[in-house]
């Protein structure tokens, strides 16, 4: 059954990561589904899966001038085009589909959101059209880019920010939040200005500190890279992203991200004074609350499924790098009636074992501890 309330067929215009997981998500809930993309490579991997079926008219033509024979036009279209061009296919969508609800998903929306203001303004497009189109932006994606990487469950729990304009039409802000609940998403409606200084420092500055930290480890030798652990994975982890989609991100939201690399030089330039001479007196204590600083940002970021912040114990396992020995531990950890909080990984340097770090409620960590220990695992 197809979703109710989003006008069909809905039109994919870009088929990267974001694009083909949408098409494969709103497919298998149903719906018809279009594709179109630049690329003919990149469109045919995301038929191949089963993102939709080709676009049967022509997108470069002059909008309005659709050939016969393009089959049923879009009642939806969701643009999934690089951030540097987003705009105007959001412009050319809503001229060359009359009526058509237009929603786009780049990560930045103040940018895209004056340009169709803009063209109202100058008579390219008129105030009912400019009024269909609604921004939004799900917050999920993978290191990995392309087709290749899409699944259908990608956004399962994952915000999706709805950023209407004050003329945007109750039906469009309406078919735009059904793509993202078809999808699994959350809702979260935002202006587009404060959506984007949010994201400036909840994903552009993490991005920007992780490929900062990792551009230090370029002449790093070996021998020294092989004493990482997890501190430098999990900081490091978002460095492998495609350097050219930030590139266009970074550029789009520069005034918001700008204001805080601002305050991050001022806490780096703080920070250098006082290493400089750390036994003057007072650096110490200075060197204490930047920490505590760190500390108290930290736990203000929200816990598990939303809920406020919350410490968890951690349940330590030596584990063999053999198959099936993380699922062992949980079935011991299921039996024994504790639930896992949070998981994750250490391996040992030079040895084929592994720590497995469970999170559990604090009651709970002694009773896991022995449950485990008479299973025979090694629990540290």
């Amino acid at each position: 059954m197809a979703p109710r309330g989003l006008p069909e067929p809905v039109l994919i215009r870009g088929t990267g990561l974001l694009g083909t997981s949408i098409g494969l998500g709103l497919r298998a809930a149903g719906a018809d589904v279009y594709l179109a993309d630049p690329s003919p490579s990149a469109q045919a991997v995301a038929e191949d899966i089963g993102a939709g079926r080709p676009y049967p008219g022509d997108l470069t033509g002059t909008p309005g001038q659709e050939p016969a024979g393009a089959g049923t036009p879009p009642g939806t279209v969701v643009v999934a085009s690089p951030p540097d061009v987003t705009g105007q296919v959001v412009i050319d969508s809503l001229l060359r589909f009359p009526g058509a609800v237009v929603l786009d998903i780049a990560s930045v929306k103040g940018q895209v959101q004056r340009q169709v203001q803009a063209a109202v303004v100058d008579g390219t497009l008129t105030g009912a059209q400019g009024a269909l189109y609604v921004g939004t932006h799900p917050m999920a994606g993978r290191e990995r880019s392309g087709p290749v990487a899409a699944r259908g469950q990608l956004f399962t729990a994952a915000p999706w920010v709805v950023c209407a304009g004050e003329d945007s039409a109750p039906e469009a802000v309406a078919a735009a939040e059904e793509v993202a609940r078809t999808l699994g998403a959350t809702v979260h409606r935002m202006d587009a200005a404060d959506h984007d200084a949010s994201v400036a420092l909840i994903s552009h500055l993490p991005q920007i500190a992780a490929s900062l930290v990792s551009s230090r480890l370029q002449e790093t030798p070996a021998a020294s890279l092989a004493l990482s652990g997890n501190g430098l994975r999990d900081t490091t982890r978002i460095a492998a992203s495609d350097p050219q989609l930030w590139v266009q991100i970074l550029a789009a939201n520069a005034p918001d991200i700008l204001q805080i690399l601002y305050g991050v030089r001022q806490d780096l330039d703080r920070l250098i004074a006082t290493m400089e001479d750390p036994s003057a007196p007072g650096a110490r204590l200075d060197i204490a609350q930047l920490m505590a600083e760190g500390n108290a940002g930290h736990a203000r970021i929200p816990g598990k499924h939303g809920a406020p912040p919350q410490a968890f114990a951690v349940v330590t396992v030596i584990v063999d790098d053999t198959p099936g020995q993380i699922s062992a531990v949980l079935q011991d950890v299921g039996t024994a009636g504790v639930n896992v909080e949070d998981l994750r990984m250490d391996h040992s340097a030079g040895y084929e074992v592994g720590m497995l770090e469970i999170s559990v409620l604090a009651g709970r960590k002694q009773e896991l501890t022995d449950a485990l220990s008479a299973q025979g695992w090694k629990v540290v």
